[in-house]
């Protein structure tokens, strides 16, 4: 007890009410969890850690045409200079960043094993190298100093990171993003930067565009792993409230495929080549297999997975009584084939969450490019003027160079020389250390040439600075310019595609008319079917007798923790309707 008043007398206990000291630590870390991990910056659209790699790199010097680096020296930099967390964390945020089928636009290109669309780990980071991808050393690092952009020091006061990295693209929506922090979490689906920056050039002439004629020119998110959005309602919401869900399937396709045997056979295949973003290919192949063996899919003979470098391809081969459209329309009901994206556009604007529409995502980034841009021809004007200064200085010493040289000849040490070239010659101090450090060769008429020539194009350069800082017009034309600019050399055609109008979630919808005899069939329950065969109506019926209910309440405990003053835990929830989408394993995490 006495050592307690002790420390309370001195200062280093302060009572105070638990509940109140909670609420102020939470507070701080939620906010913590929020500003320094979690949530993307909407001006360069990168969390902390994949800045900080970003930085790392372009301080190691990794440009595109250098060689690899082992990825466990980018990491350890990360690590001792800026981000002081987990290795595997940074790791793992390096290796999404070089990995296609994750980021629409890799910033990172990579050599060695960083794992594959079937969630096969990557390989450690003592074998893997990396370096930086062009459009990531270019439209995200290009120019950067400390006259761009803030500066502010890092953890252990020992280093300077920046606060943000001057990127002429908005990388938020051109690679999306996806974070939980405390309380809120953000979902932004990738986009395709053809379109992308077509919609910042009508933002740019005008203003005011309408978020209809905005979503002509960018119809919709654009996946890496391609892909088909089966409803643009969805995508509209998302688009003006910043929250929407849209329906996404693989593509698939019907072959007739050959088997090579004793008896040289023809079969029916469904051939999937596209496949829904941040689904897992070999995980969804494993879902269909456990179905088939249960009896809840049937029609099925065997599958293949026959994928390889030139892209993803699983044959799904038929027994000989299946109708393909029913098989499909069983695949997109019960697995991953076909998926919900929940859309949050939720980033950081001024260091505070927020959730944005698509317009006001790219307002924000072309506030944030102007000020960049400003703050780029400013310094670059600045050192312009400062150079013309010396050339100047250089060239009135030519002018005058038997008076330089008998200066030189009779001064006792360098300071007097400058002093007598300031006094004689009336240039400033900078000027006359310019004409001392100035090396003989500049004596000659070739030199002398060269200088007049700079200062002719110094004097160009400042000129044309100068409108563009004050002509406001002129700044915009050269801010379209480097946007097309960048189309020109990273932009390609879109892989996802988009159907117009509301389709529902798409699950019981196929391609042809058989299709809808079977939908029929599920709505009303008869164990009748009106256009297909007597052997496939007895297969649908079967498929019909096993209740989603049997084997969905699983998975819903997995995402439904029931507290215990909630009144109907989860199995006595109502079960979904066959035609409701699939449960949330098999939709992107939020």
């Amino acid at each position: 007890m006495a050592k307690q008043l002790d420390f309370l007398a001195s200062g280093q206990i302060i009572p105070t009410a638990l509940h109140q000291e909670m609420e102020r630590s939470y507070l701080e870390y939620a906010m913590s969890v929020i500003v320094g991990r979690a949530l993307p910056d909407v001006r360069d659209g990168l969390k902390p850690v994949h800045r900080r790699i970003l930085y790392a790199m372009h301080e190691l010097g990794l440009t595109p045409d250098r060689p690899f680096r082992k990825c466990a020296r980018v990491v350890g930099d990360v690590l001792g200079k800026y981000h002081p967390h987990g290795d595997q964390s940074v790791y793992e945020a390096l290796v999404r960043m070089v990995q296609d089928f994750s980021s629409r636009y890799p910033l990172l290109s990579g050599h060695g094993n960083f794992g594959s669309i079937d969630n096969d780990p990557p390989a450690a980071m003592r074998y893997t190298e990396t370096r930086l991808a062009g459009i990531g050393d270019q439209a995200v690092l290009g120019g950067i100093s400390e006259a761009i952009v803030n500066f502010s020091s890092n953890f252990d006061n020992s280093q300077q990171e920046p606060v943000v990295l001057p990127a002429q693209l908005p990388i938020l929506i051109l690679n999306g993003c996806s974070g939980i922090a405390v309380g809120m979490a953000t979902n932004i689906p990738p986009h395709n930067l053809g379109e992308v920056v077509e919609g910042l050039i009508a933002l740019i002439d005008n203003p005011d565009l309408s978020e209809e004629k905005l979503v002509e020119i960018i119809p919709g998110p654009d996946f890496p792993t391609g892909g088909e959005i089966l409803d643009d309602t969805g995508i509209r919401e998302a688009y003006r409230t910043g929250r929407g869900i849209i329906p996404v399937r693989g593509v698939a396709k019907t072959e007739t495929i050959i088997i090579e045997g004793k008896r040289r056979r023809e079969r029916t295949a469904i051939v999937v080549t596209e496949l829904p973003f941040q689904v897992n290919k070999a995980a969804w192949i494993e879902k269909i297999a456990e179905l088939v063996n249960l009896g809840k899919l049937e029609g099925i003979a065997d599958i293949r997975d026959e994928s390889n470098r030139e892209g993803i391809r699983v044959v799904i081969e038929l027994k000989r009584e299946s109708q393909p459209q029913q098989v499909l329309a069983a695949l997109y009901q019960q697995t991953a084939l076909q998926t919900n994206f929940g859309a949050i556009i939720l980033a950081l604007v001024d260091n505070q969450p927020r959730q944005l529409s698509l317009k006001e995502v790219l307002q924000e980034f072309l506030r944030f490019r102007e000020t960049t841009l400003t703050r780029q021809y400013g310094d670059e004007l600045q050192q312009a003027s400062d150079r013309l200064h010396l050339v100047e200085g250089l060239l009135l010493a030519l002018q005058n160079i038997d008076r330089v040289v008998d200066i030189l000849k009779n001064a006792p040490d360098g300071t007097t020389a400058k002093y007598r070239f300031q006094a004689e010659l009336g240039i400033s101090d900078a000027q006359a250390d310019s004409i001392l450090a100035m090396p003989l060769r500049r004596l000659t008429g070739l030199e002398r040439q060269k200088l007049e020539t700079e200062a002719t194009e110094l004097q160009t350069k400042i000129q044309q600075l100068e409108t563009l800082l004050h002509n406001r017009q002129e700044f915009l034309k050269s801010l379209k310019k480097e946007l097309r600019s960048l189309k020109k050399k990273f932009a390609d055609s879109r892989r996802t595609k988009i159907r117009t109008g509301k389709s529902g979630d798409g699950r019981q919808e196929t391609a042809g008319k058989k299709q809808d005899s079977v939908v029929k069939k599920q709505q009303t329950g008869d164990g009748k079917q009106e256009t297909a065969g007597k052997k496939q109506d007895s297969v649908v019926k079967k498929q019909e007798t096993v209740p989603m209910k049997k084997f969905s309440p699983p998975q819903m405990k997995e995402v439904s923790f029931p507290t215990p003053h909630t009144p109907h835990p989860t199995p006595h929830t109502p079960h979904p309707t066959p035609h409701t989408p699939h449960p949330t394993p098999h939709t992107p995490h939020p």
